[in-house]
């Protein structure tokens, strides 16, 4: 049964913004796509169909209405190789796996994952993905032939496109700055035929519409063998960053999204746009950003993202060849200035240094590798040691004496990263300055974790018996008595095991 109340919410709540934020979306995806299609290889319509198909079918298919997906160079980079050795029907085939695959995720909850991915990792995300948008529009800014290009205009047009996208909402938010900055100055490099670099310089536009075709690769093991890896990869990276994308504009919007809607739609959409003669794609940050703060926050944005783009193409591809890069480069920094978390600067003295570390590494990793999936990979496992080392230090042991026994009261988590605390503080009874032949272990306010705290356990016990010690054993709780009857090795006669509730 269909939901009417989130149909009209998803796609008719907002739809005069939502078609002027996907208009400027549009236009702004093409240069990106041309861009990711050089990355990879491919004739630039591969880039631009994939825009196209993606966005349209994301639009129905996806969990984060506003987010816009497209093609990506966090996924074009993982395919030259592919494209190189093996050619771009190879490419079709990949991204075909590649959707699959991302349905399986969806259907195993792979995007739960997200839940240790730390703030930290986040905010460093973000940053890294913003330096990364500023430095790809230097190129734009410095590229010139200084005997016949006039780089002060492009100067000046930037610094033009920058005012009308500040400035312009201070008289009137009726029509989103950026699309007014990209029409003036488009207006005005085209009329004054001026002597700057256009969209139609970044690469030939395709002629016509995207048609329905069939990978033409043999249907054999051997091709699967060649494709799974790439697949893979392709597939991990593209959730990863639709993951966090989708997060970003949940806190952009203050609203929730649901993401394993969110894995499947990108499956599907990555198949459906091999179909139609695209490469893999995933969310575009920068670009959700631009339709957020242009007013698009439905799904009839990113419909209309990808709409637009094949009406451009399809009927006004000359006129779009002549748009002025520089009206797209002040576009894209104002997102990189709108993207970067600058609260994140003056936190660095107030947050806990391991989280400032960890977000810097974060923003170190992606800027030095340009790859974000290995960026908040590494993020993540420092926050896990961070967090590791932190739970650690919360242990105690106290050694006390009751009548004729001396006995150790633990208090912590025991696992793993503590066991060599336990083993040595509860040491050789005899080695302590009143030692005594009777020794009680009171884990009552301790939790056993793994097969290590067992084994740790294990060997204290074993350690001091070794010594003509008697030992008992009081206050484990159900959950971790549970543990040690299950993988202690140690003969428990003469061990006497109290429980205690569990915590």
């Amino acid at each position: 049964m269909i939901d009417m109340a989130a149909l009209k919410r998803d796609w008719l709540a907002n739809p005069r913004n939502d078609i002027l934020a996907g208009i400027v979306v549009a236009l702004a995806l093409i240069p990106e796509a041309i861009g990711f299609s050089i990355i990879a290889g491919v004739d630039p319509r591969v880039g631009l169909y994939a825009s196209i198909t993606i966005a349209m079918v994301i639009a129905f298919t996806g969990g984060r209405p506003g987010m816009i997906s497209a093609a990506t160079a966090a996924v074009a980079v993982v395919v030259v190789p592919l494209v190189r050795d093996h050619g771009v029907e190879y490419l079709f085939a990949a991204t075909i796996l590649m959707g699959i695959f991302q349905a399986i995720a969806a259907v195993l909850r792979l995007d739960l994952l997200m839940q240790f991915v730390s703030r930290s990792v986040i905010t460093g995300f973000v940053n890294a993905l913003a330096i990364l948008i500023f430095v790809a529009q230097l190129p734009q800014l410095t590229g010139f032939d200084w005997n016949t290009s006039m780089p002060w205009i492009t100067y000046a047009m930037v610094i033009g496109g920058l005012a009308i996208i500040y400035l312009l909402p201070r008289l009137t938010t009726a029509v989103p700055s950026p699309l007014v900055a990209i029409i003036v100055l488009g207006a005005l490099s085209i009329g004054l035929d001026l002597d700057v670099h256009t969209v139609g310089d970044m690469g030939k536009l395709p002629e016509g519409l995207p048609y329905f075709i069939l990978p033409d690769v043999p249907l054999n093991w051997e091709t699967l063998r060649i494709i799974a890896p790439y697949a893979l990869t392709m597939a991990a990276v593209g959730l990863l960053e639709s993951l966090l994308t989708a997060q970003i504009v949940d806190d952009m919007t203050h609203t929730d999204s649901n993401k394993k809607r969110e894995c499947a739609g990108q499956g599907v959409a990555n198949v459906v746009a091999a179909f139609f003669g695209g490469m893999g794609g995933c969310a575009m940050i920068g670009q959700s950003v631009i339709n957020v703060t242009s007013g698009g926050r439905g799904r009839l944005s990113t419909f209309t993202a990808g709409l637009t783009l094949l009406v451009l193409l399809a009927a006004l591809g000359p006129i779009v060849g002549r748009i002025p890069m520089a009206s797209l480069v002040a576009v894209m920094i104002m997102v990189s200035i709108g993207t970067f978390s600058w609260n994140s600067i003056p936190n660095l003295r107030h947050h806990p240094w391991p989280s400032s570390v960890v977000m810097l590494t974060t923003v170190a990793v992606v800027v030095a590798t340009h790859n974000l999936a290995i960026g908040v990979l590494v993020g993540v496992l420092l926050s896990g040691i961070f967090f590791t080392g932190k739970v650690r230090q919360m242990f105690s042991v106290v050694r006390t004496r009751e009548a004729d026994q001396a006995v150790y009261t633990v208090t912590g988590q025991i696992f793993f990263a503590s066991v060599d605390l336990f083993e040595r503080r509860l040491g050789p009874e005899g080695e302590q300055p009143d030692p005594s032949d009777h020794v009680m272990i009171d884990v009552s306010g301790a939790h056993f974790w793994d097969i290590s705290a067992t084994a740790a356990l294990d060997k204290v016990v074993e350690r001091m018996r070794r010594h003509g010690r008697s030992v008992q054993v009081r206050g484990l709780n159900t959950a971790s008595a549970d543990l040690v009857d299950k993988f202690a090795l140690t003969d428990k006669t003469g061990v006497e095991i109290g429980l205690a509730p569990h915590p």
